[in-house]
C-alpha cells in the first residue's frame, strides 16, 4: 500500500465495421498495399469535400445506446488541428463542443464485485493515417487508415487500479463486439486505448496532475503501462518533485513510460465547427430503429443462463463472443438440461473452435451436438463413448445417432448381462469389496469403474452401481 490513490479515465478509439470511409467511399478493409485504399478526401486535396457516411452513424448511435448514453438530437462536427504527417489535411474532423451522445455508464465486474463506471460522452471522428518507421532509414506515411470511422468512448476518471482499467477495457470490447459495431482486434488497430494516470493522496478530493499514455494495443499492456507510470509518479511526488502534464509511451520491453510531448490541451487544438459538413440532426424514429438493432449484451446473456442454472463461471466464458452465444443457444434450446451443454461446449467444442472479429468457426454443428448429448441423456450411451463419438464427428457432417448405430455402441442396460461383469469385478477385488461392506460407500465408486473398464464404456454406470450395491449387501 503507499499514500497515493491512483485516478484513471480511458479513452477508447473504436474502429466502426463500416465497408467505406467517414467521408468517402474508400475501402476500410485491413491489409491493403499501402495508400491503396486513398482518394483525394483522404488525401485531403484542395476542392475535396466530405460526405457523412449513414452507416457509420447507425453504428455509431448503436454502440452509444448499447453504453446507456443519451443521443442529442442536434450535433455538429469540429475540426481539431494539429500538424502531424499522418494528418494530410492539417485537422482531424471530430466532434467536440456538441457531441451526438453523452451521460453514459458501463458496469464492470472485478473479483465477483460489481461497478459502475461513468462514461462521459460517445462521438464520431475520422482517424489519421499511420507513420511507418525503420524503412531503408527513412520514415513513410500510409494514408489507409486515413478517414476510417471511429467512436470515441470517453471514460470518467472513476478507475482506481490498472486491474480495473483492463476489466473496463474488456468489457467495453465485448459490448461493442456483441453490438455489431467494431470486431475488438487489438492487433490491426480498431480498439486502441489512451490512458490518463494521476495520483492524489488518499483521501483527498482534488485530482492530481495527469499524464496521458497514449495507443496501448493490448489489455496487458495496459495493465503494465499503467502500474508502471504509478510508480513513475509515485517516486516523483515522493522525493519533493512535481508531475508535469505531458504526452507518454509505453515500452512493453523495459517496462517504462517515456515523454513523447507536453500534454495538449483542447485549446491548443483550436478547435472550430466544420464548415463542409452540415449540422447532424437524428431524429426519434432514426434512434428507436437504432435501439432496436441494439442485440442481447453480455450481462444479460450471462444472468439468462445463470437463472437456467448454468454456473456463473461456464456462463463467462461462453459469453466471450457472440458467436459461442449463438451455439449454445442453439444447442440447448433442444435439451432439457442446459448446465450439461453449458460443460460440454465449454470444455469440448470450444478447444476447436476459431475466432476472429465477429466471425467464429467450430469443428461441429450445435444440431450434432444437441443430438451426441441426447444419446447421454437417454442413457444410450455413456459420458466416454460420447467422448469418442465427438471425435469422429468433428469436422464431418456425420449424424451422432447413426455412428452409435454403426459401431454398435449402446449402454449395455441388460441387468442379466451385466451381472457377469460385476460378480467379476467383485472377485477380483476382494480388499475394495470388503471395503464396501463394511461401510466405506467411497470404494464403491472404484468398483463401478472397473465394470466400465471390463466392459469398455458400454455399461450403463448408474445400473452398475445398483447392481454391484445389491451384489455386495447379498454376500
Amino acid at each position: 500500500m503507499t499514500d497515493y490513490e491512483p485516478v484513471i479515465g480511458l479513452e477508447v478509439h473504436a474502429q466502426l465495421l463500416t465497408d467505406s470511409k467517414l467521408f468517402c467511399s474508400c475501402s476500410t478493409n485491413f491489409g491493403a498495399p499501402p495508400n491503396a485504399n486513398v482518394c483525394p478526401v483522404c488525401l485531403g486535396l484542395p476542392g475535396s469535400l466530405p460526405v457523412l457516411n449513414q452507416k457509420a452513424v447507425e453504428f455509431a448511435v448503436r454502440a452509444a445506446l448499447a453504453l446507456g448514453c443519451t443521443i442529442n438530437e442536434h450535433s455538429i462536427f469540429a475540426r481539431k488541428n494539429y500538424f502531424y504527417p499522418d494528418l494530410p489535411k492539417g485537422y482531424q474532423i471530430s466532434q467536440y463542443e456538441e457531441p451526438f451522445s453523452k451521460h453514459g455508464h458501463l458496469d464492470l465486474e472485478l473479483d465477483g464485485v460489481t461497478r459502475r463506471v461513468g462514461i462521459t460522452r460517445v462521438h464520431m471522428e475520422e482517424d489519421a493515417g499511420k507513420n511507418v518507421h525503420g524503412m531503408g532509414g527513412d520514415s513513410l506515411v500510409d494514408l489507409n487508415r486515413a478517414g476510417v470511422p471511429l467512436v470515441e468512448i470517453v471514460g470518467e476518471p472513476d478507475l482506481r487500479s490498472s486491474a480495473e482499467a483492463a476489466a473496463y477495457l474488456r468489457t467495453l470490447r465485448d459490448i461493442l463486439v456483441f453490438a455489431g459495431v467494431n470486431d475488438g482486434n487489438l492487433e490491426e488497430g480498431s480498439f486502441r486505448c489512451d490512458a490518463n494516470v494521476s495520483i492524489r493522496p488518499r483521501g483527498a478530493s482534488k485530482f492530481g496532475t495527469r499524464c496521458e499514455l497514449k495507443n496501448l494495443n493490448s489489455f496487458r499492456f495496459v495493465q503494465r503501462a499503467i502500474d508502471s507510470e504509478i510508480a513513475r509518479q509515485t517516486a516523483i511526488l515522493d522525493a519533493g518533485g512535481k508531475i508535469t502534464q505531458e504526452t507518454r509511451s509505453f515500452d512493453p520491453d523495459t517496462g517504462e513510460t517515456h515523454t513523447l510531448r507536453s500534454k495538449e490541451d483542447a485549446h491548443d487544438y483550436r478547435y472550430f465547427p466544420e464548415p463542409d459538413l452540415p449540422p447532424l440532426r437524428l431524429d426519434g424514429a432514426f434512434v428507436e430503429r437504432c435501439r432496436g438493432a441494439v442485440p442481447e449484451l453480455p450481462a444479460a446473456v450471462r444472468q439468462r443462463w445463470v437463472e437456467r442454472g448454468v454456473p456463473a463461471a461456464t456462463a463467462a466464458t461462453l459469453s466471450q463472443h457472440p458467436g459461442y452465444v449463438r451455439f449454445f443457444d442453439a444447442v440447448s434450446s433442444k435439451l432439457d438440461s442446459p448446465v450439461k451443454a453449458a460443460n460440454w461446449i465449454a470444455n469440448e467444442v470450444l478447444r476447436g473452435a476459431q475466432v476472429h472479429g465477429l466471425s467464429a468457426k467450430f469443428s461441429v454443428q450445435p444440431d450434432q451436438v444437441a443430438e451426441l448429448l441426447s444419446l447421454v441423456e437417454r442413457g444410450d450411451i455413456s459420458g466416454k463413448q460420447a467422448k469418442e463419438v465427438y471425435a469422429a464427428i468433428e469436422g464431418t457432417d456425420k449424424r451422432p445417432n447413426d455412428l452409435v448405430a454403426e459401431r454398435g455402441m449402446r449402454v449395455v442396460s441388460d441387468e442379466s448381462a451385466l451381472r457377469a461383469a460385476c460378480e467379476s469385478v467383485i472377485a477380483k477385488f476382494p480388499d475394495q469389496s470388503a471395503s464396501v461392506r463394511g461401510g466405506k460407500k467411497g470404494v464403491l465408486g472404484f468398483l463401478v469403474g472397473q465394470v466400465m473398464k471390463e466392459t469398455k464404456g458400454s455399461a450403463n454406470p448408474k445400473l452398475v452401481n445398483e447392481l454391484l450395491e445389491k451384489l455386495l449387501a447379498s454376500n
